[in-house]
């Protein structure tokens, strides 16, 4: 922590410095208590006040030592580290909060965040990164330990994030235009109604994309290609097909996207539930393969993946493999995500 050093100073030379403790003010019989607090910038103002009180010198930070007051110290940090859709709160107690300005995907670097927490006196929390927040989320917070911090340790920070920028940001999501593909003869033929497309079109659309067609195919790989390339021809920006994700002999879905011509990405994914999910792309286009469970769960790997995806974020299969640790789902009485484990590292 840093060796705060108060000098004395003449009240007339305090205006513009750092309180360096309270100071107790008692009116018989009125009041008595702090009149000023420690930390407290003194102003014009002030000055009437603390020569009622008897003040004629005074313990105080000056700026041009090198101190950073805690709120000014705030305020750099915030100002450093923060991109895209994010506004900051006033300062209170030290503190500054972070929060969102609209709906999009938060980012994180985590990495930049460790080596901020690693210099003297700063600390910096968020909540995990990789999740949709919506507008007027409280996302994270900044502050110093004392009253007042070097000018080097700020200093620091401004550079870790100049390197790092942003250290945080809430990156928009794409309008997209989505095709739907449900498979499976079953619901070609009308033995069954079909209920992923309602679902689907709720989950895309609290993401700002729209669902433009959905077709019907039976489990038939050349008509499942043919429906692919056909919504790509007809404005689809995005491609989720659904049913037929399993290793049943009837399922083609996922032959059918890799005869379609696309990158795979990933055939599998360790997140329950949602293990058997597919990414893929067609030049610049997202394929995904849906396994059942999207349309059951409030939280399975759609939740996990689909943000990244529609907000341009490159998304490997090492980061998907990553999603092991936090990617189980307690199945809990009652849904609380996200504010709960799935899908937090």
């Amino acid at each position: 922590m840093a060796d705060i050093k108060y000098k004395s100073v003449p009240l007339n030379e305090a205006v513009g410095m750092m309180l360096g403790h309270d100071l107790t003010q008692i009116i018989p019989g009125e009041f008595k208590g702090p009149a000023f607090k420690k930390g407290h910038i003194i102003k014009e103002e002030d000055v009437t006040r603390l020569l009622d009180m008897g003040k004629m010198n005074i313990y105080v930070l000056d700026p041009k030592d090198g101190f950073i007051h805690e709120n000014e110290a705030a305020g750099r940090i915030a100002n450093a580290s923060s991109g895209r859709g994010i506004r900051h709160s006033e300062p209170v107690e030290g503190r500054i909060n972070f929060i969102s300005t609209g709906t999009g995907l938060l980012k994180v670097n985590k990495e930049a965040l460790l080596k901020i927490n690693l210099v003297e006196d700063i600390t910096f929390a968020t909540i995990h990164g990789n999740q949709i927040v919506k507008p007027d989320t409280a996302m994270a917070g900044t502050r110093i330990i004392p009253i007042a911090t070097h000018e080097k340790n700020i200093g620091e920070v401004e550079r870790i994030c100049r390197e790092n920028y942003p250290v945080i940001e809430v990156k928009p999501f794409r309008h997209l235009r989505v095709g739907v593909i449900t498979t499976g003869s079953e619901v070609f033929s009308g033995r069954i109604k079909d209920k992923f497309g309602p679902v689907l079109k709720d989950k895309f659309k609290k993401m700002d994309c729209e669902v433009i067609k959905q077709v019907f195919v039976s489990d038939d790989v050349e008509k499942t290609v043919s429906a692919i390339h056909e919504l790509i021809k007809e404005g689809a920006e995005l491609i989720a097909l659904t049913g037929g994700m399993s290793v049943d002999p009837d399922d083609q879905t996922p032959l059918s996207i890799r005869k379609s011509g696309a990158r795979v990405i990933t055939y599998g994914a360790p997140v329950y539930p949602g293990a058997m999910f597919m990414l893929a792309y067609i030049g610049n286009i997202p394929v995904v393969g849906l396994p059942g469970c999207v349309m059951y769960y409030r939280a399975s790997i759609f939740e996990l993946i689909l943000p990244l995806v529609i907000a341009d974020e490159p998304v490997t299969k090492e980061y998907i493999s990553s999603l092991g640790h936090g990617g189980y789902c307690s199945n809990c009485k009652e849904c609380r995500y996200p504010v709960c484990g799935f899908g937090k590292q």
